[in-house]
């Protein structure tokens, strides 16, 4: 079945594509800024305090990421509401998809790093090493690899 109508013009695709993809950006910020209030509200908890600074250290990564990922999730519309009057939406999608994917690698790294950092603190090193390997592998697993073998 082909993505979109034969009778549709290079116009039209080009604003559907750039539709599609702030609907699936409005998916993504939403998880993210979920993860980054959650990360900055643990900071402020008495138990952070008494953290080590490896675990302060991984949380500032966590916190780090979720902020790079707001920034790349929110690039796109930013560059729609800067850019859409002046016909440039083929950038738009070229660059838009570009930072999206950096994007969800830096989700995907925050929700990693945000996973480590509990398991390490309830656990220790070497449950956190393995959750957090598999945490990374499902990521990668069903965000990139799985779409890959279906070119």
């Amino acid at each position: 079945m082909p993505d979109h109508d034969e009778d549709e013009t290079e116009k039209q695709r080009l604003a559907r594509n750039v539709n599609e993809l702030l609907g699936e950006l409005r998916v993504a910020q939403t998880g993210v800024q979920i993860l980054f209030g959650f990360l900055l509200a643990v900071a402020f908890t008495p138990l952070f305090r008494k953290a080590s600074g490896f675990e302060q250290g991984l949380h500032l990564a966590a916190v780090l990421l979720a902020v790079l990922a707001t920034a790349m999730l929110s690039a796109p519309a930013a560059w729609h509401r800067v850019l859409f009057r002046s016909g440039r939406r083929h950038e738009i999608l070229r660059y838009g998809n570009r930072l999206v994917l950096v994007g969800l690698v830096c989700i995907a790294l925050a929700v990693t790093a945000t996973i480590a950092l509990m398991v390490k603190v309830i656990f220790g090193l070497v449950p956190m090493i393995v959750i957090a390997t598999l945490v990374a592998l499902v990521f990668a697993t069903a965000w990139f690899f799985a779409p890959l073998r279906l070119r």
